[in-house]
């Protein structure tokens, strides 16, 4: 079963994207995004040697989950910004967040969840791996925000990227 489907996770995430792009339920684009879903992935595999172990289910559904509801919640709070707050009032900066996280794939998604989080982006990564920079729009305590930052993503994606 693991020759056949090599990545799991992304033969299911093309498949729900063929879907979605698709726009439509039907069997033969259910079994066309299928057999997407398992090419891309077998031809892609080579190039994964050493991929991270990823624990599907609960944890992954409970970052999902959060992740939505913070971009939902951000999105309220920069348009309050937007709308109420003068340039001069916004106290933005500069972010080092020092990362425990060990794999590339874990890295990229939390740089992601960062990045799509309204008022946050992630701009780089050190060259040693160990810290990534993220410009904060509005933010009265840098090293609180830090420790958010880690507390609320980084712990989840270590239980996540065992």
């Amino acid at each position: 079963m693991r020759r056949l489907f090599p990545h799991p996770g992304l033969t299911l995430l093309l498949v729900v994207m063929w879907m979605l792009v698709l726009n439509e339920l039907s069997v033969g684009g259910f079994l066309l995004g299928l057999f997407f879903g398992t090419l891309v992935p077998l031809f892609t595999a080579p190039f994964w040697p050493e991929r991270p172990p990823v624990r599907y289910g609960w944890p992954l559904i409970a970052y999902g989950l959060l992740v939505i509801g913070d971009i939902i919640v951000a999105n309220f709070q920069v348009a309050r910004l937007i709308l109420f707050c003068r340039n001069r009032d916004l106290r933005s900066c500069w972010l080092s967040i020092p990362l425990d996280l060990q794999s590339a794939e874990a890295f990229t998604v939390l740089a992601g969840t960062i990045s799509l989080t309204p008022g946050t982006v992630s701009a780089d990564i050190s060259t040693d791996g160990r810290h990534l920079l993220v410009h904060a729009l509005d933010t009265s305590d840098p090293e609180a925000e830090v420790a958010r930052i880690k507390a609320r993503y980084e712990r989840r994606l270590m239980e996540i990227f065992r």
